[in-house]
């Protein structure tokens, strides 16, 4: 019985569990595992299937999907005995920039931060690990939408230490859309601004920080 081809979809998982047609691209783990490189830039144009494929890595890699490995079942990466070894070992930080689109560099930021903050609450058991020293502790609660803009340029990078540490493995990035607040910017006039802020953030979390093992990310901008 020929299955449905669902229009739209961005979710790995909602898409497998339905039963829909899925062209199987789980190859690209393996290639992108195997080419060394530290930080991979995808640019393609709208509608490519770029946010679809970021969750089909989330799914398969994050510790967090440890137990969704039967997603994988009958594509081409679970065909390989290391590959279904690898699958949900190690932890991820996933973020989306998709919706930063405001109209001012104070409100850009802040949803930017609102979207750090989110990540820090996703893992809030590290407070209460038994890991975190004192000074760690009063960094990781002073995250938040309202945080200065040196915390938020060191919140990844903190956060990649933290992780890194617990699970003792460096950990995956993976930012979708990193490029939308800087369109935004340019076409409402504060493109110095963000471009100081997002390049800040971008130093630390991707050229600076020993806790990555590697990370992806994906724009339109070429």
């Amino acid at each position: 019985m020929p299955r449905t081809i669902g229009l739209g979809h961005q979710n790995f998982e909602q898409l497998i569990r339905n039963c829909y047609f899925y062209i199987d691209k789980t190859n690209f783990i393996k290639e992108w595992w195997e080419n060394g490189d530290v930080v991979t830039l995808i640019t393609r144009p709208r509608r490519f299937g770029k946010t679809l494929n970021m969750s089909m890595v989330e799914y398969f890699l994050s510790v967090k999907y440890k137990e969704f490995g039967n997603l994988f079942e009958g594509l081409f990466i679970w065909q390989e005995e290391e590959y279904r070894i690898l699958q949900g070992t190690c932890p991820v930080i996933s973020l989306s920039f998709a919706n930063v689109k405001e109209e001012s560099c104070w409100q850009a930021k802040r949803k930017i931060c609102q979207l750090i903050a989110d990540l820090y609450s996703e893992n809030y058991f590290l407070l209460e690990s038994g890991l975190l020293r004192e000074e760690e502790k009063s960094f990781f609660l002073d995250v938040s939408k309202d945080m200065s803009d040196v915390t938020a340029t060191l919140a990844i990078y903190k956060l990649s230490d933290y992780l890194s540490r617990y699970y003792k493995r460096k950990v995956i990035i993976l930012l979708d859309e990193y490029d939308t607040p800087m369109q935004e910017a340019y076409v409402s006039g504060y493109w110095e601004e963000m471009t100081a802020f997002i390049r800040g953030i971008f130093n630390s979390t991707f050229k600076t920080n020993p806790w990555l093992d590697r990370a992806i990310m994906t724009g339109i901008t070429r």
